[in-house]
């Protein structure tokens, strides 16, 4: 079993930046799928980025590329969300989500191909 959980999460200022984080725990495997999905009130969740191993490979919903960078420390067993140019409408409860083998690349965005998930960490951007 793989053990997810977020930090991070916070009130930011619109144009502000903010960093999320997910450590893994448990069973994790060399070769996996990170993924981060955003869900607000009243919404269904979506997906925001993805990394792939052994490659790095980087995936992003196209609403947050140039803004949004996702990241993996695996000597820390941790991966990263960095969240700039944050907007109103980015408001949302933040997921990490992991998959212990390298998900074909056509099914990054869907979030049934990941089997662990975290609880989520509430992120508000408003002034």
């Amino acid at each position: 079993q793989v053990h997810l959980v977020e930090s991070g999460g916070g009130l930011v200022q619109p144009g502000g930046s903010l960093k999320l984080s997910c450590t893994t725990s448990g069973r994790t495997s060399s070769s996996y799928t990170l993924g981060w999905f955003r869900q607000a009130p009243g919404k269904e969740r979506e997906f925001v980025a993805a990394i792939r191993c052994c490659g790095s490979s980087t995936h992003y919903a196209d609403s947050v590329k140039g803004r949004f960078t996702i990241s993996r420390d695996n000597a820390k067993n941790t991966g990263y969300l960095q969240m700039n140019s944050r907007k109103p409408e980015n408001t949302a409860v933040y997921l990490c989500a992991w998959e212990n083998s390298r998900i074909i690349l056509s099914s990054v965005r869907n979030g049934e191909r990941y089997d662990y998930w975290g609880e989520g960490t509430r992120v508000t951007v408003a002034s």
